[in-house]
């Protein structure tokens, strides 16, 4: 069952937690692919990092809309990346899903990314796209209602470790990096 928005319209910091052991549905014509939210990175509003923290653009505009959305946005030109909107709307917070274990539809992910081995299908956020079929055109869908979708964690419960995020130069030692402990598919140690 999908996440309803209200999951979403809390303090990101405890959504990005939350997401954790989640799975991430993407419905299409070409199959349903699925994977299990193993890491994720929170991004608030003040934050230097964040896409929102010089305000409202066009390619920003979705982050600042009503959570429980996506957020979809191209990163150096080939890759895209996808987060969850959060907090009030307006206030341009989101967490990155940054790897997923896979689930569902592996064949299809394969073919996607080239590639056989499980671990590296979705193991960070430019290749969980990419497995997924996860285009821009996803920008601003619901996560409730939509070909992509939250459905709530079931199942075992790891322990989640907080670190610092990864891949950035701007506030990267805020420990705002969520992943579950000892998952082989997360994409960084």
């Amino acid at each position: 069952m999908s996440l309803p928005h209200s999951f979403y319209e809390r303090d990101t910091v405890a959504v990005a937690r939350d997401l954790l052991g989640c799975l991430l549905i993407h419905q299409e014509d070409a199959g349903t692919t699925a994977g299990r939210i193993v890491e994720v990175e929170a991004y608030l509003q003040n934050d230097p990092a964040a896409h929102s923290y010089r305000g409202m653009t066009e390619r920003n505009r979705a982050m600042f809309g009503p959570p429980g959305h996506a957020y979809v946005y191209r990163i150096y030109g080939l890759h895209t990346c996808v987060n969850v909107v959060t907090g009030a709307e307006g206030t341009g917070e989101a967490v990155l899903i940054r790897a997923l274990e896979p689930v569902a539809g592996i064949d299809l992910m394969q073919a996607r990314r080239g590639r056989d081995d499980p671990i590296s299908l979705a193991n960070g956020p430019g290749k969980l796209t990419e497995a997924l079929g996860i285009t821009i055109d996803l920008d601003g869908t619901s996560l409730s209602d939509g070909p992509l979708r939250v459905h709530a964690a079931v199942g075992r419960r790891e322990e989640i470790v907080q670190t610092i995020r990864v891949g950035i130069t701007k506030a990267a030692d805020l420990p705002l990096r969520f992943y579950l402990k000892g998952n082989p598919y997360i994409s960084r140690r």
